[in-house]
């Protein structure tokens, strides 16, 4: 903990004049509105509790965030992609229930979680650089947090979180369902832009209808690779097929292009057929870069790995990694023991770099996701749908975005285009890959 002082004031949450009227520290359950969760979120009050052994240490809150120093409560307030304010607990449905759409959550039309960073408020994220990536393995279990997207639509961010920005040059990660979308519409994400990274498509179930400004247009269904690369400049919808399968259960990922590579051409590609490997207990499907001689299809521009890891029940398999890597694996479904960390359902685990092997073993059966890849040396900034080197970057894709220019037309969607949020007066301050 920091040992810099806090004073007592109405920002102030002591033993004294905790919410709870009792004292709140790391290990604590805070119980807010008659809500008792690890994690309580009500609207302008963000509360996270950390493990351990619990104490009795103030904690600063100012707007959306409850910290334990005012620094860090400082960094939040211009960081919007951590600390943002969550969930009324009386709308609250538990994450990875069938079908959980809060009643009492705001709608903004009829659009779902895909490709895309749909956050009515996104912040401006300026990361990278290899100042802080550690020279060894480590075990750092990044529980991430909720977001309601579009129609009301729970995600698991998992990246950037607390804590960690990248992993190699993944530099976003949404885990969303399993949903129950048999009497809903499913999907439905109007024509949205990128540029500077390319998009990752990782279904587990269910199906998504791609269109974009190059023309592409095909159908994504599970174990195939959606690569996406904005380059320049694109713009793409999603949909759920009118006729479509009951659950929808996936991930979106992007990974940051190195400067050099972002003004290239935009592209799309879809890969139905990509490399297997299996040995007893798990079968490994490489969507993107190497593994034990098998090569995915998906093109790279920087050093990388992503392997869809399914494992049996009672599995005890050791990988292979790539020790100029740093690595991670999320928990898609079930729970495994990773690295000797128990990793529960829509965690992500981060192992730092030095690894040359990585056991895995399950009770029951499970669904992972490693990925990985050399650190990332350069500092981006990504806000909204955008990733660039600087703000003014950034803000000029945006200004081209409303003005119908630069990213073509995605044909075949019924429908206006997303429009673009107002852009942030938060400074851009370079504070590399952790917080």
């Amino acid at each position: 903990m920091s040992a810099e002082p806090v004073r007592p004031d109405d920002h102030l949450l002591s033993p004294d004049n905790a919410v709870n009227d009792r004292g709140c520290g790391a290990g604590d359950t805070l119980i807010v509105a008659s809500a008792d969760r690890q994690e309580t979120r009500l609207p302008g009050l963000d509360v996270v509790t950390l493990g351990g052994h619990p104490i009795h240490e103030p904690i600063v809150r100012a707007g959306p965030s409850v910290m334990n120093t005012e620094a860090e409560v400082g960094h939040a307030l211009e960081d919007d992609q951590v600390g943002r304010p969550g969930l009324d607990p009386a709308s609250y449905v538990p994450y990875g229930s069938p079908g959980r759409v809060a009643e009492r959550a705001e709608r903004i039309g009829d659009w779902r979680t895909a490709m895309s960073n749909l956050e009515r408020d996104p912040g401006v994220l300026v990361c990278g650089g290899r100042g802080d990536v550690p020279a060894e393995p480590v075990v750092e279990v990044l529980p991430g947090r909720e977001v309601v997207l579009g129609e009301s639509t729970r995600v698991r961010r998992l990246l950037p979180t607390l804590g960690r920005r990248l992993i190699g040059a993944w530099c976003f990660i949404d885990h969303y369902g399993p949903d129950d979308i048999a009497v809903g519409p499913g999907m439905q994400v109007p024509p949205h832009p990128h540029i500077g990274l390319q998009t990752v498509s990782w279904l587990l179930a269910g199906e998504i209808h791609h269109r974009d400004s190059t023309g592409c247009d095909a159908l994504i269904r599970p174990g195939e690779l959606a690569l996406m690369t904005a380059g320049r400049a694109i713009a793409h919808a999603e949909q759920s097929p009118v006729a479509h399968p009951a659950l929808l259960h996936g991930a979106q990922l992007w990974v940051a292009l190195p400067e050099a590579d972002r003004g290239i051409a935009p592209d799309f590609t879809h890969h139905t057929a990509l490399p297997v490997l299996t040995q007893r207990g798990m079968t490994a499907t490489v969507l993107l870069g190497e593994m034990a001689g098998a090569h995915s299809p998906g093109r790279v521009f920087s050093p990388l790995i992503g392997v869809d890891l399914a494992l049996d029940a009672g599995a005890d398999v050791v990988l292979p990694l790539e020790p100029d890597f740093e690595h991670g694996v999320l928990t898609a479904t079930g729970s495994a023991d990773v690295a000797g960390a128990r990793l529960g359902p829509g965690a992500l685990l981060y192992l730092g770099t030095g690894r040359r092997e990585l056991r895995l073993r399950t009770n029951a059966p499970a669904r992972l996701l490693l990925m990985g890849g050399e650190p990332f040396a350069e500092e981006i900034v990504m806000w909204w749908n955008f990733l660039g080197s600087s703000g003014e970057e950034v803000a000029g894709a945006r200004e081209a975005w409303v003005a119908g220019e630069r990213f073509g037309t995605v044909t075949g969607y019924e429908g206006d285009p997303m429009p673009a949020p107002t852009m942030p007066r938060t400074p851009l301050r370079p504070r590399g890959r952790t917080r």
